[in-house]
């Protein structure tokens, strides 16, 4: 164990846990970090080293980790009704008023919220949705269901084979063979010379449109998208992209699902990133920032029309066999309310449209650091690609982990990021302040310089 006591909680964790998105050997002979607390922005580590969140978790901790009223909340419904379901007729009132106010803050109308208990479940319930949703209007062959390369929607056996990640299917027998991908609209990476971001555009949505006339139309269930990458390393869109990929999506009558696990509820600078970006979905999946993450919540809101067809179905089956133990679990449920209440009161959309700009001009001026290709974001979510040679955008080679060295080292300087490939991801909690993010701007400009001497670069 590395000279750690056998009954330590590092020692503990090495011998019984199992580290999800981790290599297990690896965790094993080395051990890894160990948090004990969070204040604000911040989390403290066993030690109590303390430590900038750049990632807010996940992407999840929206408010931080000491938002004391979301604690409160959660005391209080454990008071009155610690556990229901909304199965067979039954309900209870916290996810009444919860899907109320969900439904009156979609960024399009939407009809119904259906609770589940993470991002990936939303996702897969989503995908049972689509395949449900054509049965009931008599397209039983519209099953197949489009992800994109780099795109991620979750790690269920379904909503991991809409995703795009390779890493993730690896050793699984993953994806199952009715779910396609298509392009990453990675313009920096991907652009050809002399293409502008709307050409790129024009290109990515001909790629949809090739891919789903060669699978036939009559096949083609639905489209996943996030509005911004998430797990693909914070890659945003390049302009015109969505509205060009929905109009192709319309032609075939394809669903559209906006997968806002990450981007929803202030991210991108508004409530919802399909407000940033003009995206008309036919369902929105969210989660993450829906407690901010204090309980394990997620939702999937329905449109009427995808909702009539459900309705129609279960009638003639007799009922709608879908649902989980802890789906709208009440005292999840009046978590999630508490935050969405601090977001209006707070001003929180506001408050990440104000510091936002301080955060991208801070990474971008890293721009020209020699390990560094390309930054791009928008709100409080932002990328840095790193790149051996910026102009021929040459990456650097694999063995190299030069992403991974940078977010090591990030870390011995109190820096939490994350390393997507040779990408860093930053999502810090929404309440950070310019002059937090100047301090962690600091931090990583650090980190990027000591890795580059340490890999001579």
């Amino acid at each position: 164990m590395d000279g750690m006591q056998l009954n330590s909680p590092h020692a503990r964790d090495v011998k019984y846990v199992v580290h999800q998105q981790t290599e297990l050997k690896h965790y094993r002979e080395h051990g890894g970090t160990l948090m004990a607390r969070g204040n604000g922005i911040h989390v403290y580590d066993e030690s109590g080293k303390e430590y900038i969140e750049a990632m807010a978790g996940l992407w999840c901790a929206s408010l931080g980790f000491s938002e004391k009223r979301l604690a409160d909340a959660a005391y209080k419904q454990l008071l009155e009704l610690p556990y229901y379901h909304t199965f067979f007729d039954k309900g209870h009132l916290a996810s009444v008023e919860l899907a109320e106010k969900l439904i009156s803050i979609a960024p399009k109308p939407m009809a119904k919220v259906l609770f589940q208990c993470s991002g990936s479940e939303a996702n897969d319930a989503a995908i049972k949705m689509v395949w449900y949703y054509h049965n009931a209007i008599g397209k039983p062959q519209k099953k197949k269901i489009i992800g994109r390369e780099r795109g991620y929607h979750g790690n269920t056996v379904a909503s991991v084979s809409v995703s795009g990640q390779p890493h993730m299917r690896a050793g699984f027998d993953i994806p199952l063979p009715m779910f396609k991908h298509t392009e990453n609209p990675n313009y920096y990476r991907f652009h050809t010379d002399g293409e502008t971001e709307e050409q790129f555009a024009d290109r990515m949505a001909q790629k949809l449109e090739d891919l789903i006339l060669a699978e036939g139309p009559e096949t083609v269930g639905a489209f996943f998208g996030e509005p911004v990458q998430g797990g693909g390393g914070a890659i945003t869109p390049p302009r015109t992209y969505w509205e060009k990929i929905q109009r192709v999506l319309r032609k075939y009558e394809v669903l559209l699902i906006a997968d806002e696990v990450i981007a929803g509820f202030g991210r991108t600078g508004n409530m919802w990133g399909s407000q940033t970006y003009g995206i008309e979905p036919d369902m929105i999946s969210c989660a993450k920032a829906l407690s901010a993450s204090y309980q394990p919540i997620s939702a999937l809101m329905i449109s009427d029309k995808v909702y009539q067809a459900l309705e129609s179905l279960s009638a003639t089956n007799g009922t709608f066999g879908h649902g989980f133990t802890y789906g709208a679990h009440p005292v999840a449920c009046a978590v999630a309310l508490e935050t969405l209440k601090i977001y209006e009161e707070r001003d929180i959309v506001n408050h990440v449209r104000s510091v936002g700009p301080a955060m991208l001009d801070g990474l971008a001026a890293f721009q020209d650091h020699p390990l560094v290709g390309n930054v791009r974001g928008v709100g409080l979510f932002a990328g840095i690609e790193l790149m051996q040679d910026k102009a021929m955008r040459t990456p650097w080679p694999a063995e190299l982990k030069v992403g991974t060295t940078v977010q090591d080292i990030a870390l011995k300087h109190g820096l939490i990021v994350r390393a997507i490939g040779d990408r860093i991801a930053f999502t810090p909690p929404l309440i950070i302040t310019k002059e937090q993010i100047g301090e962690m701007c600091r931090r990583f400009g650090v980190a990027l310089d000591e890795a580059q001497k340490a890999l001579k670069l």
